[in-house]
């Protein structure tokens, strides 16, 4: 079978695919160096890269050629996908699905558009996988509709339906268990326990940063009040890790409570002995070993995953499915509860476009709208017409 080789390119991580005579499989080779070239993650890479092994798996198992697939080739593989059946030969009567839905389009995600990439660069394969349609003219038309109407837009002609998945959030009460139960601060300003995961914590809360980006956070990144607004910077720049910002540079501004804690977090790694042996703070990484070797290097998210599994047998109010990103689903419902436009949120999160924010978050703000609507005599107050009786 096709399977997934991580590689080294450049001194950083990536991950290819190799066929079952351990070859480079060359079209699969192509689309991956593309989403490199356009600063794609490398989880994405690596989640691509495992679609496109199982599927280059069945192509090589039912003796397809990755050019002339036919539609129903694609019905075969999400069976394969479902059920985990990927020997055409030996199936089944009834089998059962062995993954979820969600998993499936995950799978296949990566298939379509390796074929939507070499169908742009004229290879003329599976060009029955989109279909052209125009989009229904708006109700209120925008301006340069009637321009944007002219072109017909590509859809693909197999998809994957999910069900609507809610949002999972963190409560308040979760939040502040889990930030005490870390590291607690004693009448004469000294910290007991370990205030390198109550900063971290208390960071994502904060700001609603993806984990890989706070991972990333340098020194030189946070800018400390000097009577202006504190705020941390997101830089892509190459991580010992592999770990990339997802969206690019920005700036997210943070309030004092937090800024003093970053403070006070220097000043505790100082007295466990970073200054001894941190050459340059600046291009320190803010989150580091505190207590294996080697010292002082940057934290990996594994390590994170873990202590946060340990810290779900402690505290009994958090979730069991909780990971760190909960933090920033409950970062963006806060302010979308507390009438924070939409466009303000999506500029915090690093969204490149605020249709990503509206199709995660759109459920609060519909929430907030109906939920305002449950007085009905003070909303249609306003529209009475009010008349003198003589």
């Amino acid at each position: 079978m096709a399977s997934t080789q991580r590689v080294m390119t450049g001194g950083e991580t990536t991950w290819t695919v190799v066929s079952d005579s351990h070859t480079l499989v060359e079209p699969i080779e192509q689309y991956l160096e593309f989403a490199r070239q356009s600063e794609f993650s490398p989880n994405t890479i690596k989640t691509y890269a495992r679609g496109l092994a199982l599927w280059w798996s069945y192509l090589e198992k039912s003796d397809r050629q990755w050019d002339t697939v036919q539609l129903s080739d694609f019905g075969h593989f999400l069976m394969a996908v479902r059920t985990g059946q990927f020997d055409p030969f030996v199936r089944q009567l009834h089998p059962e699905a062995t993954v979820t839905e969600a998993t499936v389009a995950i799978r296949i995600r990566p298939v379509m558009s390796f074929y939507r990439y070499h169908a742009a660069f004229g290879v003329d394969a599976a060009s029955f996988l989109y279909e052209h349609v125009r989009s229904r003219p708006a109700r209120y038309m925008p301006i340069l509709e009637h321009i944007a109407r002219r072109n017909a837009q590509r859809r693909t002609t197999i998809r994957v339906r999910l069900r609507n998945r809610q949002t999972p959030l963190l409560e308040p009460d979760s939040i502040d268990a889990l930030i005490a139960a870390e590291a607690s601060c004693a009448p004469t300003g000294d910290w007991s326990g370990d205030l390198r995961y109550r900063f971290l914590w208390t960071l994502l809360a904060e700001t609603g940063m993806r984990i890989g980006e706070a991972l990333s956070l340098q020194h030189r990144d946070w800018n400390t009040s000097r009577g202006d607004t504190a705020s941390v910077a997101i830089v892509p720049r190459p991580h010992p890790h592999g770990l990339i910002p997802k969206s690019g540079y920005r700036k997210v501004f943070v309030g004092s409570r937090l800024d003093r804690l970053y403070g006070d977090f220097v000043w505790w790694l100082c007295e466990h002995g970073a200054d001894g042996v941190i050459d340059d703070w600046d291009s320190g990484y803010i989150f580091c070993n505190t207590r294996r070797e080697p010292l002082y290097a940057p934290l990996r998210g594994e390590s994170v995953y873990a202590h946060l599994r340990a810290m779900k047998r402690k505290v009994p109010q958090l979730p069991e499915a909780m990971t760190p990103h909960w933090f920033r689903h409950s970062h963006a419902t806060a302010l979308l509860l507390a009438g924070t436009p939409l466009h303000v949120v999506s500029r915090r999160l690093g969204h490149r476009d605020v249709q990503t924010t509206i199709n995660r978050y759109g459920h609060v703000t519909e929430d907030a709208e109906l939920e305002a609507l449950a007085n009905w005599r003070d909303v249609v107050s306003g529209w009475e017409t009010k008349t003198d009786v003589p």
